[in-house]
């Protein structure tokens, strides 16, 4: 069978391929809240969202961020964005005051929808202390020192709040635009346009913004989706976050591109999990290895029906043997995969097929995906290594993001001369072309599936009174694969429990930075350069918290 060739086409134009094609097939479900719209419906909210954002000044080019749970109209924002050419920033729901402010000041950012809040943070309360001129300003004059190019907030729901639009207002101005300007505005976009940035540690320093066009995006969805043998009659259950790639993409995507049904839950619960996959009958179940784990061992896990699964992704982290027997022989889910890659990837580079034996699917993170080349480098020659041999996974496709936003020098590091992107992760490929991950040059602290980098936490750490230095590693963990470790030297006369660490960081960095383990010491492992051996700090992490394995 001849598959077919990558698509020279944007978001908008997937999206309408679908609603013909597919016009009364369900496209997005909420199973708890009796939420659901065909594709046909849904592409009517999507278009008059879109008309209300053109209406509003969103001009081709600008940043659209969207800080928001998983919530019905975090999908309608993927696609409106992406008809009149503007760029959906996503943003982690766990992020704190600092974080936004840096997020939102590095993206240039133009405009961004909140919800009212996120376990314990208050996104309204969190934006008036970021913006305090939305109180006393007329909305759509904006103008705030501190955020220069920010033109206007917007609140996803029914409320309204001060100096912030509403979605019943930016709907019902959607009416002031006419169709043919609508139009015209789709005609000037190109599929190499930049439709997503993501935040990410990247390979190495601070958060970065991940340009990714809708050629890269749309294209890794659609293959996401035929690797799963995806058709129109798949309904597939996305309980992960929609801000990160595995919702945005490996769900979205796969989905729309199919035609198939989007099964969403707001955030992660196990009882909601298995309660929509029996009554919307979902064929596909995505998640962390964690997420499988919660519903595995949950105690009403056999009072539900898994008959109707058949796929899905497991991904974020390695996926233990056990777990993956069960998902296959307890839920049903014969032709589960695994994929790997980066948000720079677009994000997959490699994904096991539906008929891979268990092996392939727990010790491997798969083959190189259609249309990529997948390679294993010394990371020191750059030259590609023999099969079995242990070097830096690159790849290079049509799925390498466009760069770093406003960071060439960065966006050079990470993509070489011959437009090879280098993941930082280090694998050892077989003689049929599977991956194996077995470490990672860079210090990157995977927990869950969120990317930490340790600089980001020390940087922050070393503003609290009384620390000298500080280094962070990661500790091995059981259920989150690692978690956040901290050695600190403390400046004299100061005395501080763990406590009082995890104390100063609560508020003001995202809780899943926090380190969860602490250590004071006098003194680091150096090398005769005086450089700190922080493999060593790792070795001695999993020997000092052994309970993280628990």
């Amino acid at each position: 069978m001849t598959q077919p060739a990558l698509r020279e086409r944007t978001l908008g134009q997937m999206l309408d391929e679908a609603i013909e094609k597919y016009p009364d097939n369900d496209a997005v479900v909420y199973a708890d809240r009796d939420f659901r719209l065909t594709y046909k419906e849904f592409g009517e909210v999507v278009d008059q969202t879109a008309k209300g954002l053109m209406a509003l000044g969103v001009e081709k080019g600008h940043k659209v961020a969207v800080w928001a749970s998983n919530v019905p109209f975090w999908v309608t924002l993927q696609f409106a964005t992406a008809k009149i050419g503007a760029v959906l920033l996503t943003v982690n729901t766990a992020y704190k005051t600092k974080e936004v402010e840096y997020l939102l000041s590095h993206s240039e950012c133009e405009h961004i929808f909140i919800m009212d809040g996120f376990r314990d943070t208050d996104y309204i309360q969190t934006m008036y202390e970021l913006v305090p001129e939305l109180k006393t300003q007329a909305r759509g004059y904006l103008k705030t020192d501190r955020f220069p190019h920010l033109q206007k907030v917007f609140f996803l729901g029914q409320e309204k709040h001060r100096g912030m639009y509403s979605m019943p207002e930016l709907l019902a101005i959607g009416q002031m635009v006419p169709e043919r300007e609508y139009l015209a505005r789709q005609d000037t976009l190109d599929s190499h346009d930049v439709v997503n940035m993501q935040y990410t540690s990247g390979t190495t320093g601070f958060p970065k913004g991940v340009m990714l066009t809708h050629y890269n995006i749309g294209n890794n969805g659609f293959w996401i989706g035929e690797n799963q043998k995806f058709t129109s009659k798949d309904r597939v259950c996305i309980p992960v976050p929609l801000f990160h790639c595995f919702g945005c993409v490996l769900g979205v995507l796969a989905c729309v591109s199919h035609g198939a049904s989007m099964i969403i839950l707001e955030g992660f619960n196990p009882v909601l999990i298995m309660t929509s996959v029996e009554t919307e009958r979902c064929t596909a179940l995505y998640g962390v290895p964690t997420m499988f784990i919660a519903v595995l061992e949950h105690r009403l896990f056999d009072k539900f029906d898994f008959s109707t699964l058949r796929t899905g992704i497991m991904a974020g982290s390695p996926c233990p043997v056990r777990v993956m027997r069960q998902v296959i022989d307890k839920m049903n889910m014969d032709e589960i995969t695994i994929c790997y890659g980066l948000t720079e990837a677009s994000p997959v580079m490699t994904q096991t097929r539906v008929h891979d034996d268990i092996r392939k699917r727990v010790e491997t993170v798969g083959r190189a995906m259609p249309e990529i080349e997948v390679a294993i480098m010394d990371p020191d020659t750059g030259l590609e290594v023999p099969r079995g041999t242990v070097g830096e996974v690159c790849c290079r496709g049509y799925n390498v993001m466009k760069g770093y936003y406003n960071m060439p020098e960065a966006t050079a590091k990470a993509i070489d001369k011959d437009g090879w992107l280098h993941s930082g992760d280090l694998g050892v490929m077989d003689e049929d072309g599977y991956v194996t991950i077995t470490g990672r040059i860079k210090d990157m602290i995977i927990r869950g599936g969120e990317n930490i980098y340790p600089r980001e936490v020390e940087e922050f750490l070393y503003t609290m009174e009384g620390i000298s230095d500080v280094q962070v590693v990661g500790v091995p963990s059981r259920k989150y694969g690692e978690e956040v470790g901290a050695f600190v030297i403390l400046k004299e006369g100061y005395e501080y429990a763990p406590e009082d660490v995890r104390d100063y960081c609560r508020g003001k960095i995202a809780r899943y930075k926090t380190p969860k383990y602490i250590h004071f010491m006098d003194s680091y492992p150096m090398t005769a350069s005086g450089k700190i051996q922080k493999y060593k700090l790792r070795e001695m992490a999993g020997k000092l918290f052994p309970q993280a394995m628990k």
